[in-house]
């Protein structure tokens, strides 16, 4: 049975707009459409997508006109997936106890024969240990991420870990451990990737990893013997709960069509139902950055993973609410698309010895841009300990944040950048830094930013010669 949809407008168009592709919330099947993965099939006419609840349906009617959709339900029974990946017309789920592909024999449309495509992934009672994504790379090769047991020492290899699958489905590996609950993965081309991770035990904050084969990512209840903090590989960004409360997946910007962003990375968040910009420099051979809201994005819904449409070049993004979300309509589809106005975000943020820069993708308002009183910048620690989270902690070890006095601003020659002239730049675990300021073509800008900063160096457009 196929249910028909219309699409619906979410919000106020600006440089974009975002749709709806709503979904049968209302089905035969009592189907609790909590949505945790989704993928296109190459024509872009359709899409797989799956529920927490454990069904895959099949929508169609996608295109950069949509009139209608009609879902299709193909597949249910399944452990909680999260994460789904269409490769060559076959769909694989990611489910706690294993990865599925679907099998359709008969080529009716419905899946005949669930095939365990690999399932050497232990699993426990836990509620925690979600299996997270599913991304594929230049070789075929499969990666999703499974969580740790909450606040309980992990009790198999794959706790809180990265794991390969190969193309086959016949073996994996685990390229990288100590997560608590990585909410998804960024596959990049160098071969390093990109997880999150939620704050909790042994996780002061929320972060986003730049993920290195064999590296331990800080989860000490984690299934290892010997390793200690120094063993740990520090996230690029740390981000507070205030800002973003529960980051998700990861992905590039890989569309010409989507307001000049092209090669640049997002975040998407299941705590606050908004996508992100992440900015990132590499000091001394280390990456740090910091991350940026996009503004016009605000869902009811968190969101969790996000393609980009191979023929219309616009985001498309899906996601749940279960828990502990600002967010909390059950589940949604969605469309983020550029309707040709300007995108004003900062793209790049570097901090050198005379403060912070940061540059933005069009011309800025000389007036206001070089006021200091434009600008709050603040900074503080977090301590990593088996507790629960961490409390804001002063460079004096006390609690609280600091004040870090912006002294002057400087701005680039093309009007595109500014240097916001710090005292005593130190490298430090979170920085904030607020503004409200005016383009030169009159938009206002009030932006909120958070960063880390590893190590001072010399980049960016006021780098020392």
């Amino acid at each position: 049975e196929s249910i028909k949809t219309k699409p619906r407008r979410l919000g106020k168009p600006g440089a974009f707009v975002t749709e709806t592709i709503t979904s049968p919330e209302k089905n035969p099947y009592r189907s609790w459409m909590r949505l945790g993965g989704f993928d296109f099939f190459e024509s872009g006419n359709r899409a797989a997508i799956c529920t927490w609840m454990g069904d895959v349906w099949i929508v169609e009617g996608i295109n950069s006109n949509p009139q209608e959709f009609t879902w299709t339900r193909i597949a249910t029974g399944m452990f909680q997936p999260l994460g789904l990946k269409i490769v060559e017309g076959k769909i694989y789920v990611t489910c706690r106890d294993q990865i599925t592909e679907l099998v359709d024999a008969n080529g009716d449309g419905e899946t005949d024969y669930y095939k365990a495509f690999n399932h050497d992934a232990h699993v426990t009672e836990h509620f925690h240990e979600f299996a997270m994504d599913l991304q594929t790379d230049a070789y075929g090769n499969f990666y999703y991420t499974k969580a740790a047991r909450h606040a309980k020492t992990a009790l198999v290899p794959q706790h809180g870990t990265l794991i390969k699958v190969t193309s086959d489905g016949q073996s994996s590996e685990i390229i990288a451990s100590g997560f608590r609950a990585p909410n998804g993965v960024c596959v990049n081309p160098d071969g390093t990737f990109y997880v999150s991770d939620q704050e909790g035990h042994w996780t002061p904050k929320n972060e986003i990893n730049l993920i290195e084969k064999g590296k331990f990512y800080g989860n000490l209840m984690g299934y290892h013997k010997g390793l200690t903090e120094a063993d740990i590989t520090s996230p690029i960004i740390w981000m507070h709960n205030d800002f973003d409360r529960s980051p998700a997946e990861q992905l590039w910007v890989n569309s010409d069509k989507w307001g000049g962003l092209s090669g640049q990375l997002l975040n998407l968040s299941y705590g606050t139902g908004y996508v992100y910009l992440i900015m990132k420099e590499k000091v001394n051979g280390r990456t740090q950055g910091g991350v940026v809201r996009i503004p016009e994005f605000d869902f009811p819904t968190g969101v969790m993973r996000g393609r980009f449409h191979p023929v219309d070049g616009q985001l498309y993004a899906c996601g749940l609410f279960g828990w502990a979300g600002n967010k909390t309509r059950p589940g949604g589809f969605y469309r983020l698309k550029h309707i040709g106005k300007p995108v004003h975000v900062p793209i790049a943020i570097n901090a050198i010895k005379e403060g912070v820069s940061l540059t933005f993708t069009h011309e800025l308002d000389p007036e206001t841009a070089a006021d200091p009183e434009s600008y709050l910048v603040k900074r503080w620690n977090y301590k990593r300990t088996r507790n629960y989270g961490s409390r804001d902690y002063k460079a004096d070890g006390s609690q609280g944040r600091d004040n870090a006095k912006v002294t002057g601003v400087k701005i680039s020659k093309d009007k595109k950048s500014v240097l916001l002239q710090i005292d005593d730049m130190k490298p430090i675990m979170q920085m904030q830094i607020e503004y409200k300021i005016d383009t030169s073509d009159g938009d206002y800008l009030s932006h909120r930013i958070q960063n880390t900063i590893h190590a001072i160096g010399n980049n960016g457009p006021f780098a020392q010669q």
